[in-house]
């Protein structure tokens, strides 16, 4: 049986490098880059042992026969901090749309929502 390592999440992006500043805004940073120069078609980043991709629309269909979706919410992307209030009106000031303001849930968890820069929501939680 096959034995895989190091689960990692692609997002598909119109502007590899605009999503990668944003993540880059969060606290996430850059661990690989294609090309090393000029306007990235994939972006690797990390941030606590969790790593996430940014992979040009344009690139994985001429590059990889794939057909991703370019916008819309697609994938979650989820941030636990120790203040989800803080968090929330910080990201949402640097611009981030604001789709949720903080909630408690089920009386255990303070979350609140917004997106990156391509619709996908990002949701900043916190236990209670």
């Amino acid at each position: 049986m096959s034995r895989f390592r190091s689960p990692q999440v692609i997002l598909f992006s119109e502007n590899v490098a605009r999503a990668a500043a944003f993540y880059r805004g969060l606290g996430f940073t850059e661990t690989f880059r294609v090309p090393a120069e000029g306007e990235p078609v994939h972006v690797d980043l990390a941030l606590d042992g969790y790593k996430i991709g940014i992979a040009s629309v344009a690139s994985s269909r001429d590059d990889h026969g794939l057909d991703p979706v370019p916008d819309g919410q697609r994938a979650a992307v989820i941030l636990w901090t120790d203040d989800t209030r803080a968090a929330y009106a910080e990201v949402t000031a640097s611009g981030a749309p604001a789709l949720a303001a903080p909630y408690e849930w089920l009386g255990r968890l303070l979350i609140a929502w917004t997106a990156d820069p391509d619709g996908n929501p990002v949701q900043l939680v916190q236990p209670l």
